[in-house]
Order: C-alpha cells, then sequence, then structure tokens
C-alpha cells in the first residue's frame, strides 16, 4: 500500500522506471490510477462496466479522489523513506508528508463522505 509499483502492474505509459509511480483502485478495483508522487495522474484504468449508467461527474470526481489518495500514500511512503535516513521527527512534523494514522483516519472518513458501495457485486470476468 503506497509502495512504487510493481513491475506489470501499469496502467500505461514507460515513465516509471525514471522516477517512482503509485497506485490506488476503487473499492471493486475497477478504476486504477497510475500518479507520480504528487498525484498527477500518469494512467488511469476504468472497466467499461463504469462508463455506462454513471454519471460523469461522479466518475471524476472518483478519479481525482484516488489521485488524491495515492499522493498520499506516496507521501507516507516518502515519510518512512525520510525516517530510515535519519531525519528527525521535528523536520519531519514541519514536511507536511502525513503520519500513518493520518492516512489512515483520512480514508476512513473519505469513505464516509464518499459513496464507495459499488452498486453490484458481479463483476465480468
Amino acid at each position: 500500500m503506497g509502495d512504487p509499483d510493481p513491475p506489470g502492474e501499469d496502467c500505461a505509459g514507460e515513465d516509471s522506471d525514471r522516477w517512482p509511480t503509485y497506485t490506488a483502485a476503487s473499492v471493486t478495483g475497477s478504476i486504477v490510477v497510475r500518479t507520480t508522487e504528487q498525484g498527477l495522474p500518469l494512467g488511469i484504468r476504468i472497466e467499461a462496466s463504469e462508463l455506462y449508467g454513471k454519471d460523469p461527474m461522479q466518475l471524476a470526481g472518483e478519479v481525482l479522489r484516488l489521485c488524491q489518495r495515492s499522493a498520499n500514500r506516496a507521501g507516507l511512503a516518502r515519510r518512512k523513506q525520510l525516517e530510515a535516513a535519519g531525519i528527525g521527527a521535528a523536520s519531519l512534523a514541519h514536511s507536511g508528508l502525513p503520519t500513518e494514522a493520518e492516512l489512515a483516519r483520512q480514508e476512513i472518513v473519505e469513505e464516509q463522505d464518499y459513496d464507495t458501495e459499488p452498486q453490484s457485486w458481479l463483476r465480468s470476468i
């Protein structure tokens, strides 16, 4: 969770060998975004079932939310790297990078604020 993409988990693009990329997926896995550390989308994979019968603004909102989640997880990964490199707690507190507790709390609030339950539990295979 929040680790750079493993090989073969690419949504699209060839830049993953130049800098780390991060992914986030919807609850059902039908929407997956691959982003930079800052949350800029590099690839978006959307199953066809998500394109039909869904409000375009709702779909766009879900993609944006997943980009933000990916950026937050990347921030946590960066914080862990800096901790491992010996950066002090005071410096990390001023960095603005999220802690595990902050990220968990934010994701719980996010799930409560947004309708993240699938419209159907059936998925095409």
